[in-house]
């Protein structure tokens, strides 16, 4: 199992729904479209060739400066048979950063979804417990958004003069 054939066998199967990102570090990244991501996650770990069965993460990543693509919702699979590993990148705009859930496939799929609503407030439809899992329930922001400064740049005991520059 090579990541060409991998993508070629993922490409027949969905065509134009996949595309090859990179691949990073040797590890295939590609990009498949939202209301594709539960076929290809299905696939993926169904079909006797791939054997993608073990989903390792799921986390969420923020481009502000991407238009229509601000949020993305990043799987990683692995065949524990043969060693191989898969990147999947589901891009979301901010408008409405919805994507169906994984829990169908996979009960572990609870947490890490959990985990990247309560960070990044990415709603996963028909998850069955949605809700904060690591942040204060009443807190009405997601930390892991780019919308804030990274420091406050009212700190004055930061400031360029009190270290000689």
């Amino acid at each position: 199992m090579d990541n060409n054939s991998v993508l070629q066998h993922l490409q027949l199967k969905f065509g134009d729904a996949v595309q090859e990102l990179g691949v990073p570090y040797g590890l295939l990244t590609i990009e498949v479209a939202k209301d594709r991501l539960i076929e290809l996650l299905e696939f993926a770990k169904e079909d006797s060739q791939l054997q993608l069965n073990y989903l390792t993460d799921i986390t969420g990543v923020h481009y502000p400066k991407q238009a229509d693509r601000e949020f993305c919702v990043v799987y990683h699979l692995h065949n524990m048979y043969e060693n191989y590993r898969l990147r999947i990148k589901a891009f979301l705009p901010a408008s409405d950063p919805s994507i169906a859930s994984a829990t169908v496939l996979w009960n572990g799929a609870n947490w890490m979804e959990r985990e990247t609503y309560d960070f990044y407030g990415i709603n996963f439809i028909g998850h069955p417990d949605l809700r904060r899992i690591l942040n204060m329930d009443d807190l009405d922001v997601f930390p892991m958004r780019k919308e804030y400064p990274l420091e406050d740049p009212n700190r004055i005991d930061k400031k360029d003069f009190y270290f000689g520059r």
